[in-house]
């Protein structure tokens, strides 16, 4: 959610490529055989995002933060159909459509596709993982900064991982986060 701060700092040239990716896949202790999304009703906070994708930018971005908000502030569960229509009223979508969209079988085919090539060809194993331009690959596991770091953070990030390969893993030996930045209220 913090990257929409930094949307608004560098506007149109900052273009995120949103890419589906399962960590209900990455992670499943099913062997190597079972697919999340041969499953009834399988992904579809990841299929309804690229059925909101299809309605235009500005309505995904809108859309994508009403679903992490959900989830992450509101802890709802994004495997329930009523949260993700919640998601796609307030975001604007035209829902018609999107109810059209996210019955296509295409989408999951995209998002099979999506999944499969960045494990295959950036090892990403969860998210949110960068991948640059120049074709390195980060994972990064933070919580979100504050409004007022959240373009210096992603600057850096851009810096250290973006640039160097030779950076395998940055890590706090603290566990289980470092102590003060989350605290019980």
């Amino acid at each position: 959610m913090w990257l929409a701060k930094v949307k608004e700092t560098y506007g149109e040239k900052l273009q995120v490529d949103w890419r589906p990716f399962s960590l209900e896949q990455s992670n499943s202790k099913e062997g190597p055989e079972w697919k999340v999304w041969e499953q009834p009703n399988g992904l579809l906070a990841l299929r309804a995002g690229e059925a909101a994708k299809r309605q235009g930018t500005k309505v995904f971005d809108e859309f994508l933060i009403a679903l992490m908000k959900a989830r992450h502030e509101g802890r709802k569960e994004l495997t329930d159909p009523e949260v993700i229509d919640e998601a796609a009223g307030s975001a604007g979508l035209d829902l018609g459509q999107f109810k059209d969209d996210l019955g296509d079988p295409d989408l999951l085919q995209g998002i099979v596709k999506s999944h499969t090539q960045a494990v295959e060809e950036y090892g990403v194993f969860g998210v949110p993982t960068f991948i640059f331009p120049n074709g390195f690959s980060a994972f990064l596991k933070t919580y979100q900064p504050p409004e007022e770091d959240a373009v210096e953070v992603f600057e850096a990030i851009n810096k250290l991982m973006g640039s160097w390969n030779f950076i395998g893993e940055l890590k706090r030996p603290q566990p289980p986060w470092p102590k003060g930045v989350v605290t019980s209220g």
